[in-house]
């Protein structure tokens, strides 16, 4: 396995121990989905991610086909359109957001076609028929084009769309902000997520549940976060993460965007140090 694979399992991992309200974890499953089964999707799809001669596209579609057939669900769609991107910048010399910006702009109808069958193949839930780059037709641009027409409804597309500016803004700064703290994990993961949750409304639950339910969970982390970063030892928040988690299960909301932007901050990080490490040992 090489380094950007492991980086993707540790990544995976890190975000699955770490209890993120409303999404599965180690302290409570949800949604009729395991931490386990999150952590064998990790080990599927790690090698097809770290693949160095495929294709955006054939990593996506790749990564889905070895997820399905560990767990048989989909558990990791939203991470793998994330990862996959980052993970082949990370295979250049340089910034990995500046080659990051170059691979986006290097997507083809190829990379759509095949995110389009990897979609269809995860089945994510509120899919339906969109007027324009439908999945379930021939694409007729590229996957970059794609995702930024659907850039004002998914929050994924968004990251396509505008160079993950949130991964490399929002969540590195939470990122930042817990280690500045000398915070132990698991919480500069949980720092992260709640700066996803409370700062837009997720977009699975806008797609399942409709925006203003996704805008008042957006409201309800928002608070959360307020106590949360004001704590000098964050383990005294579990109590109030986990009855938020509970709440939100209850009412079937899963915010599985801000999870899946988690994973991706995570994931950009140990890659921006694989590759100050690369640049040191030459």
């Amino acid at each position: 396995m090489n380094e950007i694979a492991a980086a993707f399992i540790a990544s995976c991992r890190d975000e699955i121990e770490a209890p993120k309200p409303g999404n599965v974890h180690i302290f409570a499953e949800g949604h009729g989905m395991t931490a386990d089964e999150f952590l064998r999707s990790a080990e599927a799809a790690a090698p097809a991610i770290g693949e160095s001669s495929a294709s955006i596209g054939d990593r996506i579609l790749a990564a889905v086909e070895a997820t399905w057939a560990s767990v048989g669900m989909n558990t990791n769609l939203g991470i793998i359109l994330l990862c996959a991107p980052l993970a082949i910048a990370a295979q250049t010399d340089g910034d990995l957001r500046s080659a990051l910006k170059g691979a986006l702009a290097r997507l083809t109808r190829a990379d759509a076609a095949a995110a389009f069958c990897a979609i269809l193949r995860a089945s994510p839930a509120g899919l339906g028929e969109a007027r324009r780059h439908d999945v379930h037709q021939a694409p007729d641009a590229t996957l970059l084009e794609a995702m930024r027409a659907a850039a004002d409804r998914d929050r994924i597309a968004y990251q396509y769309a505008f160079d993950f500016v949130d991964v490399f803004e929002t969540g590195i700064g939470a990122l930042n902000a817990a280690r500045s703290k000398l915070w132990p994990a698991p919480w500069p993961t949980v720092a992260i997520y709640l700066a996803f949750l409370a700062g837009f409304p997720d977009s699975h639950i806008a797609r399942k549940k409709g925006l203003a339910r996704a805008a008042t969970v957006q409201g309800e982390a928002a608070n959360i976060r307020h106590r949360f970063v004001s704590y000098s030892n964050p383990a005294e928040a579990l109590p109030d993460l986990l009855d938020f988690d509970q709440r939100l299960k209850a009412d079937g909301l899963n915010p599985g965007t801000s999870a899946d932007l988690t994973v991706a901050t995570v994931f950009a990080d140990r890659l921006t140090r694989i590759l100050i490490e690369r640049r040191n040992n030459d």
